[in-house]
């Protein structure tokens, strides 16, 4: 079935928003827009149960209770136990907290396997371990194409590598990396793996379960959410690693590796985004009886819409002498993230384009390992175009006349 981009479009208060009318919003990678779900229970939580949550009295009971929800539904989307999910700050401080959880149990001559595709988030932080005697291995990207090789990967391991961190997808390359064949041959060498799903849980949250990894980590407010960062650890690695919260916690997996106090209004907002896949399910007749099948099948529904309207987008770019593409030119491999190298700076394309009423960003997005890796002038950057299942045809074709315009 096709996604109805009417009903779809009308779950997002800022598309209807008269400030924002006539503008097509194609920075998504960077945050996209909140769903109404979402808005409605952050709003209640700050009007009705802005206390201290699980106290006796009412209001605090039903805040707790919002945020338990939240955690449970979630992480029954994502495939894993409730106690699997916990919420951070960002992502980038969910993984600074692993690094360190992972320095105090590895030992020197251990080594972990990074990548240069990835998002600074998640691999600075684990390069840093270099400093307590951990190797680090660097699995490189094709300098012309961007990809990630398993096979090269699986040259890589041995019985030293203690862990694997990489992206289901760059934000600046797209390309969809294979997280359960990655998983399978990291698991065989007797490696966790460390998925960082920022770029990916955009167009559809993923079976974390089905795939195997043992991290998976993403950014609510990059799935029309509030500002949170959502953690998936497997409950078997998550109770080796040493706790990094309170010592009375030690025992709640969720809070081993949450050490900051929970922003409790943010955490309870995330079961808006649990609603809006419901929505989204229930209008399109699916009739998947678990929350990770109904998931699964937004998911698809999501990925058919931007495929469809990314691979023109493709096509354009991959067409242009002016312009290079990076990643893959074919819809169905990647993610609607596209990054494209320019003779001028992609900030001053973005600069030219927001008069044309498009939002876009430029510059090197904290991918600057990726960028350099493929030999991107950084003083340039890249424009990056970026959208999500909300994005209509009429933003796409306006997109092209506008890049017809710039370039």
């Amino acid at each position: 079935m096709d996604l109805d981009i009417d009903f779809v479009r009308g779950q997002f208060p800022a598309l209807q928003e008269p400030s924002l009318a006539g503008q097509a919003f194609f920075e998504n990678a960077g945050g996209s827009y909140t769903c109404a779900p979402v808005i409605d229970r952050l709003t209640r939580f700050y009007r009705e149960r802005k206390v201290q949550p699980y106290a006796p009295y009412e209001a605090s009971r039903l805040g707790g209770a919002e945020m338990d929800e939240a955690r449970a539904r979630m992480a029954a989307i994502l495939g894993v136990e409730t106690e699997e999910l916990s919420f951070g700050p960002s992502t980038t401080q969910n993984t600074y907290v692993l690094a360190q959880a992972f320095r105090q149990w590895m030992k020197p001559g251990d080594a972990i396997i990074v990548t240069n595709q990835d998002h600074e988030a998640n691999t600075g932080p684990w390069r840093r371990l270099a400093d307590e005697g951990i190797e680090i291995r660097e699995w490189q990207i094709d300098p012309e194409t961007g990809h990630l090789d398993p096979e090269q990967l699986g040259e890589m391991l041995d019985d030293r590598v203690r862990l694997v961190c990489f992206p289901h997808c760059s934000n600046v390359v797209g390309e969809i990396n294979p997280v359960t064949e990655i998983t399978a041959l990291a698991h065989a060498a007797g490696a966790f793996t460390c998925v960082d799903g920022v770029s990916y849980a955009p167009h559809g949250f993923p079976d974390v379960g089905a795939t195997g990894a043992d991290i998976y980590l993403f950014s609510s407010y990059k799935t029309y959410g509030p500002h949170q960062g959502l953690m998936v650890i497997r409950k078997n690695l998550g109770m080796m690693l040493p706790n990094q919260g309170h010592y009375f916690n030690a025992e709640t997996l969720y809070k081993r590796f949450t050490p900051a106090g929970p922003d409790h209004a943010q955490v309870a907002a995330c079961a808006g985004m649990a609603d809006y896949v419901d929505r989204l399910a229930n209008h399109h007749g699916i009739t998947a009886t678990t929350p990770a099948g109904r998931g699964a099948a937004v998911h698809d529904l999501m990925r058919a819409h931007e495929e469809r309207l990314l691979q023109p987008v493709l096509d354009y770019a991959a067409a242009k002498n002016s312009v290079r593409l990076l990643g893959p030119q074919d819809a169905g491999a990647r993610a609607p993230t596209v990054a494209l190298a320019c003779a001028h700076a992609g900030e001053e394309l973005a600069r030219a384009l927001a008069k044309h009423g498009i939002m876009a960003g430029g510059g090197d997005f904290y991918a600057n390992r990726a960028l350099e890796a493929q030999k991107v002038d950084m003083a340039k950057g890249v424009l990056r175009l970026s959208f999500v299942h909300y994005t209509s045809e009429a933003e796409i074709a306006q997109l092209l006349e506008a890049l017809d315009a710039v370039l």
